[in-house]
């Protein structure tokens, strides 16, 4: 399984979130690397994987395509999930996350690519659907994988809720990873054991509750 560092950017900083209010979001200066430059974090942080959540462009108030592109070189792969609406605006060079949250085409117009499933208070953002549903209906086209984001855990330590958890790896073949709450080195055996391919963490990373050296390295189990 892989183990991916998260980095959610605004306003040219890393920054640390909680629970989707990004109103209330503030540099992550108080984790492992001294700096939230994004260059600097993540020369420090040095992540065989990572994932950046670019929320000024999803909250269209915003860019940090040019950072972006500068940051693809540094892990071995660089997931980005930056409010891509339509294919077109994919970036080369990195895996493009589409997110349910700002998607406006059909899933079937996209080839390639991670939907990102973004679930708040047990329901698909932005129509209240029911998360196992909509992965499976996903699961019928051309994404690459899947990754089920539980915004309302995210950075907050919460843990894994294991058959919320089996039952969304029940809905799809495709590679599947998981964010939000994870917390601790058995939440990563939850997540290998139930059958996750990746695991997107940072709250945890930062506290020590999970090693540092295992998203270095990028794997687990």
């Amino acid at each position: 399984m892989k183990v991916i560092l998260a980095m959610d950017l605004m306003d040219g900083y890393v920054v640390h979130g909680k629970s989707g209010n990004r109103d209330h979001y503030k540099p992550l200066t108080w984790g492992l690397s001294p700096s939230a430059e994004p260059l600097s974090y993540l020369s420090v942080m040095k992540p065989k994987y990572a994932y950046v959540a670019d929320l000024d462009r999803i909250g269209m108030c915003g860019d940090h395509t040019e950072t972006i592109l500068r940051l693809a070189s540094i892990p071995e792969k660089l997931w980005v999930d930056r409010g891509c609406s339509i294919p077109e605006e994919y970036l080369p060079g990195v895996a493009n996350i589409i997110g349910t949250e700002t998607a406006d085409a059909p899933f079937e117009e996209f080839t390639g690519g991670y939907l990102s499933v973004d679930v708040k208070d047990g329901k698909v953002i932005p129509d209240g659907l029911d998360p196992v549903e909509v992965i499976r209906e996903a699961d019928k086209y051309a994404f690459d994988g899947i990754i089920l984001l539980n915004i309302s855990s995210v950075g907050t330590e919460s843990g894994i809720d294991l058959d919320f958890a089996k039952r969304i790896r029940a809905a799809t073949k495709k590679p599947l990873l998981y964010g939000g709450g994870v917390n601790t080195l058995d939440d990563l055996r939850t997540l290998c054991d139930a059958g996750y391919d990746g695991v997107i963490i940072s709250t945890s990373v930062h506290k020590g509750k999970i090693p540092v050296e295992i998203v270095q390295e990028g794997t687990f189990c």
